[in-house]
């Protein structure tokens, strides 16, 4: 209990560092070692082709203690990231600043640097707020930079995922996973529900479109990854694996009832290990395993978001697609040739036409089957309502009505073992759709959600390893996902 007590406090007293401003260390020699060590364990490590290691570090802005932090990731190698520090939050909490930093790298260096938000279901509304930090509205300016430097985030991770809610989506059925949405990050401040539709990812997509359609430019126009956000160097995703996220809630340290924040206000706000989540992974489709390929596949935004299974995603989005043509085995070369990936922009397409997507989703190689495929669906309408409609496009062994699966697939999982089979689902799926509500003068946009069969979720598999009863209300299974990039619909004008 010590050591839990010990990492607490310090956790505790470096976010009241954070939020006042003051770096608890101050020392720019410091910072330049650590800065160059990190540099050198990156460039030991980076073997092109086999092992890609990037540069980077966390900015952890945290004003108020909402989660504001970005992880900053350099296409470049040690002779141009020696040449900067890092920006810290001590240097300031504003991310317009955070961007400004990054131009003056590339301006100075020649180099390429990203930065990457993580989810924002703890930062009580800030992370998609409608007005600058400073609380101006949004200009062109402001969304240009924010398009250009943060392309990504991170919509998945162990402190909950950030895709979608059921009071924002009450018509999805599979918006209630792994979410955490109590308070802010140290759970001072109650999270009201208003604050909701701007920390959420599915939502600050459709209010991008709507801000485009106001002064030209989408300042959400994200990719979307998962990370493991992991503070123990075991950075496993696996659910009969997880060692937790930082070392004082790893498996047997403090038994059933650890605590990752404890709330000073009050205790619904703090935030248990059991809430968190065996979460996530960033997918890359890339042409080659190295710092360059990889940094450009993130920065067009052709990735997706995996809570943590190794499952595999691929759409394109096009005009003339065939129903049969999913099956080819050129499937892939025909989407590049004739359409866009995921993460791509949609030109318009000849009068009368609707948009065409294929799919093809396998299952993680030593995991669950799929349940379902999915296509989400975000638009504006011509009043500037913001809309949104789920398609299920494949089901395992069973038929579509009405845009959903047929019934649910399934439940092999035995919590007291921590156990389940195959016997359900299939291995992979896919499918073949058709926008049947289509209109060609709005905004839209179109991602893809692959839900696997359940499974058991960590906290079963560490009931039954350490012989210990959970606490009541705990998740003990778990439908583990992906959700690819968006594909964007602009009409012309």
């Amino acid at each position: 209990m010590s050591i839990f007590r010990t990492g607490l406090d310090a956790a505790y007293e470096w976010s009241a560092a954070n939020a006042e401003g003051k770096d608890p260390i101050d020392s720019p020699e410091m910072q330049i070692r650590v800065w160059d060590k990190v540099i050198d364990n990156a460039e030991r490590y980076n073997e092109p082709g086999v092992f890609t290691a990037f540069i980077g570090y966390e900015w952890t802005s945290g004003p108020g203690s909402n989660n504001l932090h970005r992880n900053v990731i350099f296409r470049d190698n040690g002779d141009r990231t020696r040449q900067v520090v890092p920006f810290s939050a001590f240097d300031s909490d504003n991310p317009e600043d955070l961007w400004q930093y990054l131009a003056d790298y590339e301006a100075r260096t020649g180099g390429r640097v990203l930065a990457i938000p993580h989810n924002g279901n703890l930062s009580n509304g800030m992370m998609f707020m409608l007005e600058t930090f400073d609380g101006e509205p949004f200009d062109a300016e402001y969304a240009s930079n924010r398009a250009r430097y943060e392309p990504l985030l991170e919509v998945t991770q162990s402190k909950g995922t950030g895709e979608a809610h059921p009071l924002l989506s009450p018509d999805d059925a599979f918006a209630d996973f792994e979410l955490m949405d109590a308070s802010n990050l140290t759970g001072t401040v109650a999270k009201e529900p208003e604050m909701l539709k701007t920390e959420y990812a599915r939502e600050a997509l459709k209010l991008g479109m709507a801000e485009e359609a106001r002064i030209g430019v989408n300042p959400f126009k994200f990719g979307m990854v998962g990370s493991t956000d992991n503070h123990n160097a075991i950075p496993s995703t696996r659910e009969e694996n997880w060692f937790g996220k930082i070392y004082y809630v790893e498996p047997g340290v403090h038994g059933k009832e650890g605590v990752f924040i404890e709330s000073a206000v009050d205790p619904k706000f703090s935030i248990y290990d059991r809430d968190m989540g065996a979460s996530g992974l960033a997918a890359v489709w890339a042409t080659e395993n190295t710092r360059a390929a990889i940094w450009d596949a993130m920065k067009r935004r052709e990735v997706f978001a995996t809570s943590g299974t190794r499952l595999r995603v691929r759409v394109f989005g096009g005009w003339d697609f065939e129903e049969r043509e999913v099956q080819l085995p050129d499937f892939a070369a025909q989407g590049y040739a004739r359409s866009v990936p995921m993460g791509g922009d949609l030109r318009p397409g000849s009068d009368g036409a609707s948009p065409r997507f294929m799919v093809r989703a396998l299952r993680d190689p030593d995991g669950a089957n799929l349940d379902r495929v999915q296509i989400i669906k975000g638009w504006v309408d011509a009043n500037g309502d913001l809309q949104e409609k789920i398609y299920d496009v494949a089901c395992a062994d069973r038929e579509i009505v009405d845009n959903a699966c047929a019934g649910d697939v399934g439940n092999t999982v035995d919590v007291a073992t921590a156990t389940y089979t195959n016997d359900i689902g299939r291995a992979a799926l896919s499918g073949w759709w058709e926008d049947p509500d289509f209109d060609p003068a709005l905004r839209a946009y179109y991602y893809v959600r692959v839900i696997q069969i359940p499974s058991p979720r960590w906290t079963a598999y560490d009931a039954v390893y350490f012989d210990e009863e959970m606490p009541e209300g705990t998740a003990m299974t778990v439908q583990d996902r992906a959700f690819t990039s968006p594909i964007w619909y602009t009409p012309e004008g």
